[in-house]
């Protein structure tokens, strides 16, 4: 059984770099190669630990003892990403298509934000984004086959996207009905000071969220209420059963042999399939 061609991204697909150029392309975007590998985990380590420090950020306490330590920190890691982001760009053989990529969008925002932040105050608590850098490790462990089962959920999830936009066209046309009867049964004196407002309360309710912060008060508002919640326990399994009935059709779709009947010309058989099942015609002729 002869190996599995190593998938190469088309920015890094063309003519040969100089030496020291294919020399860093190997460490930065291989992983075969023992500096390759520490150079990914190395990554992986410091993106984790940006994050870490992003969050710590957050906190009240921590903010207000380590301040100093933290602010350096994450320029720091902010400094080393977008070292490492320029020299993505250097050793890539097609730059602006790897800018373009989802990994090059993803690197670019892992530092972004911590310049917008010296212009809009808040912005840098973006950097969190840095931990979708980590898709990463699934190529640096070898989890290949983890990202096949994540091409299958896509696939299911596009697949189905006709169905949901029927299924989210009717409940938006359901909180629009509703709301505007709440409006007109409670008004504003219950709370419903607008249609929007009370379809917002339609779409908490039928959710089965319920916030609380506005509630019917007549008994009339409060049965429509009631006829809303329990359509909301039926509704709120609809694009589950969607979703899981195109996974369902993409595994078995995928479990198929794409091999033509010479016959009929028919496709999509079972793999240990002898004849066609369409024609009864046998396949290896």
């Amino acid at each position: 059984m002869t190996a599995k061609p190593k998938r190469q991204h088309r920015y890094n697909q063309g003519t040969t770099l100089s030496a020291w150029r294919e020399a860093l392309n190997q460490i930065v975007f291989g992983s075969e190669t023992a500096a390759g590998r520490r150079f990914d985990i190395a990554l992986i380590v410091a993106i984790l630990l940006s994050i870490v420090v992003v969050m710590l950020d957050s906190v009240a306490d921590f903010q207000q003892r380590y301040a100093t330590a933290l602010f350096w920190a994450e320029w720091l890691f902010t400094g080393l990403f977008t070292l490492e982001y320029a020299l993505r760009l250097i050793c890539v053989r097609r730059p602006w298509l790897y800018a373009r990529s989802f990994f090059g969008i993803v690197d670019l925002l892992s530092i972004l934000p911590a310049y917008l932040g010296l212009l809009l105050p808040g912005a840098e608590y973006m950097l969190t984004l840095r931990i979708l850098r980590l898709l990463r490790i699934f190529r640096v462990l070898k989890l290949s086959e983890y990202l096949e089962e994540a091409d299958i959920l896509v696939v299911a999830l596009v697949n189905s996207v006709r169905k949901i936009t029927v299924f989210l066209y009717a409940v938006l046309t359901l909180v629009v009905v509703f709301g505007t009867l709440m409006y007109v049964v409670e008004g504003p004196a219950a709370g419903f000071t607008s249609i929007p407002k009370a379809v917002y309360w339609a779409i908490v309710t039928i959710t089965t969220v319920g916030y609380g912060d506005i509630a019917p008060k007549t008994p009339f508002g409060q049965m429509i209420a009631s006829t809303i919640m329990i359509m909301g326990y039926g509704i709120i399994a609809v694009p589950t059963g969607i979703y899981s009935a195109e996974l369902l059709n993409t595994r078995k779709n995928q479990n198929l042999d794409n091999r033509a009947c010479p016959d009929c010309g028919a496709a999509s058989h079972d793999f240990d399939a002898a004849h066609c099942k369409y024609c009864g015609h046998r396949l290896d002729e």
